[in-house]
C-alpha cells in the first residue's frame, strides 16, 4: 500500500498544487463546488506512471499506455458536471481507462458501473479504486459498445471515447428521461460533446462543445 505521503502528495503532487488546479478549473467555468472539492481531494497522480506523476495537476491529457490517455482535468470536471446535474442514482461509464474519472464520479453518484476493453487498464484501475475505497464501483472487462445490459436501465451513460455514431445498445439501456453523454465524431472530422436524452422511444440530441478524444473501439484486449 502506498505511504500516506504518496496518497497526500508532496512537491508537484501536493495539496497546494491540487488547489491551484481547481482554482484554474473554476476560472475556466467549472461552477459545481462538489466537483471542485472532489478533484482537490483525490490523488490524480496515483493514476499515472511514476515518471509522469509530477505533471498530474497540469491541465493537460497524459498518456496511460495502450494508446489511451488520462483526460485533462477540465474535461473530467466538465463531464462530471454534466453527469451529476441529472441527479442520477445509476450511472454507466464506458471506458474506465486509468480509473480517475471513475473515482471522481464515484464520490458524487450513488452507484457506478464501468466497462473497459483493455485488460491491463481494467486490472490496474481496479487496484487503484480498491486502494481508494471506491466501494460503490462495479468494474467489467468487456466491449464498452455493448454496455452492461444486465444492470440496465441507467439514469446516465457516459462515454469517455469518441463514437462515430450513437451506439444503439447504449441508447437501449437508458431509462426513461435517461441521458447519454458522448463525444461524437462528425463527417468533417470534428468531435462534439453531445447529450442525448431519451423520451420514450425517441431521442433528443444536443451538441455542447467541440472536444478531442481517442476513438471508441470494438473488441476486448486480454
Amino acid at each position: 500500500m502506498p505511504s500516506s505521503d504518496l496518497l497526500r502528495g508532496v512537491g508537484m503532487t501536493s495539496q497546494r498544487t491540487r488547489d491551484r488546479m481547481t482554482g484554474r478549473l473554476a476560472d475556466h467555468g467549472v461552477r459545481d463546488r462538489r466537483v471542485l472539492e472532489v478533484m482537490a481531494h483525490e490523488p490524480r497522480h496515483l493514476f499515472l506512471d511514476e515518471a509522469l506523476a509530477h505533471r498530474a495537476y497540469e491541465d493537460t491529457s497524459l498518456p496511460i499506455g495502450h494508446g489511451q490517455t488520462l483526460s485533462q482535468p477540465w474535461m473530467v470536471a466538465r463531464m462530471t458536471e454534466l453527469v451529476i446535474q441529472e441527479a442520477p442514482s445509476r450511472v454507466l461509464e464506458v471506458g474506465t481507462g486509468s480509473g480517475y474519472q471513475t473515482l471522481v464520479l464515484s464520490r458524487l453518484v450513488q452507484e457506478l458501473w464501468s466497462v473497459e476493453r483493455i485488460n491491463a487498464l481494467h486490472r490496474r484501475a481496479g487496484e487503484r479504486l480498491r486502494l481508494l475505497k471506491a466501494h460503490n464501483v462495479h468494474l467489467r472487462l468487456a466491449d464498452g459498445g455493448h454496455g452492461w445490459p444486465e444492470e440496465a436501465p441507467f439514469d446516465v451513460i457516459l462515454l469517455t471515447a469518441c463514437a462515430s455514431e450513437l451506439p444503439a445498445p447504449l441508447l437501449a439501456q437508458l431509462g426513461e428521461e435517461g441521458v447519454l453523454i458522448t463525444p461524437l465524431a462528425q463527417p468533417d472530422g470534428r468531435q462534439w460533446l453531445t447529450r442525448v436524452r431519451r423520451r420514450g422511444d425517441s431521442f433528443e440530441s444536443e451538441r455542447l462543445e467541440t472536444v478531442r478524444f481517442v476513438p471508441l473501439l470494438e473488441g476486448v484486449i486480454r
